[in-house]
């Protein structure tokens, strides 16, 4: 593993790169943190180059500003890295807020893409009119302008499947603790005022897959996916387990990924130098 620093426009983006073979840029949601993927990328390291960066203002990166997140700005950061240490063209994971950049990313800049796989985003704008869940954004930004980041905090992971039942690593904990107020002050309307570019979507010249996990059903974060999925007609995958199970279970979920990830780099009987 090389882990270096990577200069954008107004940052410097901390990245860690594993492995060898078709690029995997892995983009992280709530706390921008590499480390959310280190077992994950560990695992596929054998068949991938895998990439993860600390996002914008979170963690080892710089870039931290007041100012609302600009989703066009993480998407010409995450296209950096793909030009850089990515070597021009990937296939892109994200997570959470990850899938939320990683959509805006495919529908900005498909030239450097070459799949994308979007996990759980919470487009929560895309569900139907009157939904509750299409006020949860808006709920929690009064509730950390009442209470600050730790009530905030606190009220995320209650709606978050499964978490409370296993440990986070302690560095990965301590960093999201010190990007919270970044999250809910700065990232926050950026992430509640998203709606997918449908028509951007439907163009792109590579596959996109929107997925979930099999215990989230009917969460906020989950449902999105599938409504996303219907409107750009793209496939849709099950993934084993909870919003965060490359943290509780990653073995698990590299499997999983690994499977996806593969045929969308291999489509059309074309495979990696590694089994040529």
């Amino acid at each position: 593993m090389g882990n270096d620093v990577l200069e954008v426009d107004g940052a410097e983006l901390y990245y860690e790169v594993r492995g060898r073979g078709p690029a995997l840029l892995m983009i992280s949601g709530a706390g921008g943190d590499a480390g959310y993927y280190t077992d994950v990328a560990r695992a596929l390291a054998d068949a991938f180059t895998v990439i993860t960066y600390d996002r914008r203002g979170n963690s080892r990166s710089t870039g931290r500003s007041a100012d609302p997140m600009d989703l066009a700005q993480q998407a010409s950061d995450a296209r950096a890295l793909i030009e850089g240490p990515a070597g021009g063209r990937a296939l892109v994971f994200g997570n959470s807020g990850g899938a939320i950049i990683g959509l805006t990313l495919a529908a900005l800049h498909p030239d450097v893409m070459a799949g994308l796989i979007a996990h759980e985003p919470p487009a929560v704008n895309v569900l139907p009119d009157g939904d509750p869940a299409r006020a949860f954004f808006v709920d929690m930004t009064a509730l950390y302008a009442e209470g600050g980041a730790p009530a905030a905090g606190r009220r995320f992971a209650e709606t978050t499947r499964g978490e409370g039942t296993y440990r986070w690593p302690g560095d990965l904990w301590k960093r999201f603790l010190g990007n919270q107020d970044h999250l809910f002050g700065a990232e926050w309307p950026g992430f509640a005022a998203f709606r997918p570019d449908e028509a951007a979507l439907r163009a792109v010249p590579f596959p996109v897959v929107l997925g979930a996990g099999a215990e989230d059903r009917g969460t906020y974060y989950a449902r999105p996916s599938i409504e996303i999925a219907c409107r750009i007609g793209a496939p849709w995958a099950e993934f084993p387990g909870i919003h965060m199970e490359f943290l509780r279970n990653p073995a698990v979920f590299a499997a999983a990924l690994r499977v996806l990830a593969t045929q969308l780099s291999c489509r059309e009987g074309r495979v990696p130098a590694e089994w040529s």
